[in-house]
């Protein structure tokens, strides 16, 4: 008997790929834009794939004892990617709050 069925096997896998698209995805934003925010973003969700690939590797082979010292690394991995993603998220929020006052500081110029 193994750990997981096929179709939580599909959504393990799926979830994974969805991940590192997201990854690729916030990283080319981040250079279309030149907001670097974006890139430091997409770093943050480095731990967080960590922990999935961990959780991935431990179910693939039947959460062997021998490779419980992954469910702590996964846990690790986890508490690390939510301090990362919400460092990440307040470097947005600063970045576009500063743009949001760097526009509000420029003089309007009169049409003659």
């Amino acid at each position: 008997m193994h750990a997981l069925s096929i179709p939580t096997w599909i959504i393990h896998i799926s979830s994974v790929i969805e991940w590192i698209a997201a990854i690729w995805l916030i990283w080319t934003y981040g250079e279309l834009t030149g907001n670097r925010s974006w890139w430091a973003l997409s770093l943050a969700m480095l731990p967080a794939l960590i922990s999935a690939m961990c959780a991935c590797t431990w179910h693939y082979f039947d959460n062997a004892e021998s490779l419980e010292w992954m469910v702590t690394l996964q846990a690790t991995m986890t508490l690390v990617g939510n301090f990362t993603l919400w460092a990440a998220a307040v470097w947005i929020w600063r970045s576009t709050k500063s743009a949001k006052d760097t526009i509000t500081a420029q003089p309007i110029k009169s049409k003659p």
